[in-house]
């Protein structure tokens, strides 16, 4: 087990210590009477764990793959290790640069637990502390806004129900230890893994009961992975809406969501598309009130010359030209939602969605609720619609993130499963001591789930989630 862990293992206290507390409206800057229409853009970073700190598989250390990369620049496009870290910190000098100008930027960030601990790991003190600054200090905290997501970037579709929390916590947990607690208190809105949304009724319930007591708000979902309750696809994607979470038994969790909207090209985020997009639309009734709509996108913060060379020139040079507090302004997404809130906006009020062919569960269901009625429900369908998938709901609908990865999902089904065995559901015997071997056991639970084992598919990165899975049975024996 690696000496230098990193912080995820939390308790019911941190539970309810670190449920957000910040209305950002009251900081903001901006007049929603003033606004037209509004827009936000938010960088998705993200490395894996691999073990790959040594020549032997079995016994290599847990190192992140940007040290890999830097290690072996000589393979693939790993020449780019440098510019990539750079990209992980560039946002810290973005930010005070423009508000020192008197600019009025604004940037959701979402970094993967993997991530931030791979930078601890290395050292990375420039990166660490640029984006403390941004994230600490009260001059930067009304521009940038962190998203809470899964710890070790797993997609919640092929991610064993129990270990959804751990993921939702653990991040939160860690986050704290880097920031500090009341940076973690700040953080409201979650973006998940691969833009996925689970369509599976319980699947999704469950998840979202789990963002909910872990505390966050709101969620972020890709256009085309929710529907409105008769099926047909929701036609106001610039306005927040109602994620109803029904199972089984007829129970239901509810939480806001904001539309990521368009496809899931970087070139969207590089080359500032909200914003241009935003300057053709006006303010709207909804809700019972008048408020401006809202364009969201999310790109990868580092991955492709758009992101490396493009974003940074369209993002300062849009900023320093003319998006200030009236007309078309930027918004972070827990801003947005807090000043329609203080209009008297209630999200209770806002139109109800769910995730993607649903629609078609419900009606086999009927009012026939129940254990696995859903389960049942979906076996019917497919005996008569082959294709019927729940699998696809992410950033694009051609990937599956379960069918042909069993080579990766049953050593991770066995790990999960026996994790639970031996330690117990959260809130009953789980205790992270060393002794119990717990802390390794949880460790190499939550990395043998990032997504990036399964995007390969095969290869060396197959075998890094089986040894991960190897080693973290070996705690749960």
């Amino acid at each position: 087990m690696p000496s230098d862990l990193p912080d995820i293992f939390f308790t019911g206290d941190d539970v309810r210590r670190l449920q957000p507390d910040y209305d950002y409206a009251k900081y903001s800057n901006v007049d929603l009477d003033q606004v037209q229409a509004g827009f936000g853009l938010a960088l998705h970073m993200h490395q894996p764990t691999i073990p790959a700190g040594g020549n032997d598989l079995q016994t290599a250390g847990l190192i992140s793959n940007l040290q890999h990369m830097m290690d072996h620049p000589d393979v693939g496009d790993n020449h780019n290790a440098g510019v990539f870290l750079h990209c992980y910190f560039r946002m810290g000098e973005f930010i005070p640069d423009l508000v020192a100008r008197g600019k009025n930027p604004r940037i959701m960030l979402d970094y993967s637990g993997n991530l931030l601990w791979g930078l601890e790991q290395m050292r990375q003190e420039e990166a660490l502390e640029k984006l403390r600054l941004i994230t600490c200090d009260a001059r930067y905290v009304p521009y940038a806004e962190w998203l809470g997501t899964m710890w070790s970037h797993a997609v919640a579709t092929s991610t064993p129900v129990p270990d959804l929390k751990l993921h939702v916590m653990a991040w939160r947990r860690h986050f704290a230890s880097v920031f500090g607690e009341e940076a973690a208190r700040r953080v409201k809105g979650f973006s998940p893994p691969e833009m996925h949304l689970p369509i599976h009724p319980d699947q999704c319930y469950e998840y979202v009961k789990a963002l909910k007591e872990c505390g966050y708000q709101w969620l972020l979902v890709q256009e085309h992975t929710v529907e409105n309750p008769d099926g047909s696809g929701i036609r106001r994607p610039h306005l927040p809406h109602r994620l109803v979470a029904r199972n089984s038994q007829g129970e239901t969790q509810e939480i806001t969501i904001l539309v990521k909207t368009q496809g899931s090209d970087t070139k969207l985020v590089a080359q500032m598309q909200p914003y241009h997009e935003a300057k053709g639309l006006g303010p709207q009734e909804y809700a019972g009130r008048t408020v401006p709509p809202f364009v969201c996108q999310i790109g990868d913060g580092e991955n492709g010359g758009v992101m490396m060379n493009e974003f940074p020139r369209d993002y300062n040079r849009e900023f320093e030209g003319g998006i200030g507090t009236t007309g078309v302004v930027a918004f972070n997404g827990s801003e947005y939602l807090d000043h329609l809130y203080a209009r008297g906006v209630n999200p209770k009020d806002f139109l109800p969605v769910q995730p993607v062919s649903q629609h078609r569960i419900w009606a086999e269901v009927g009012d026939k609720f129940g254990p696995e009625a859903a389960d049942q429900a979906v076996d019917r369908i497919k005996q008569q619609d082959a294709g019927f998938n729940l699998d696809r709901a992410s950033w694009t609908s051609d990937r599956n993130w379960v069918e042909g990865y069993s080579h990766v999902l049953d050593p991770i089904n066995k790990l999960s499963a026996a994790f639970h065995a031996k330690f117990g559901e959260f809130g009953s015997k789980v205790e992270w001591s060393s002794d119990s071997g717990s802390q390794g056991a949880l460790l190499y639970l939550l990395l043998s789930q990032t997504s990036c084992f399964r995007y390969w598919g095969t290869g060396v990165w197959t075998d890094y989630a089986k040894e991960l899975c190897r080693r973290g049975m070996s705690f749960c024996r």
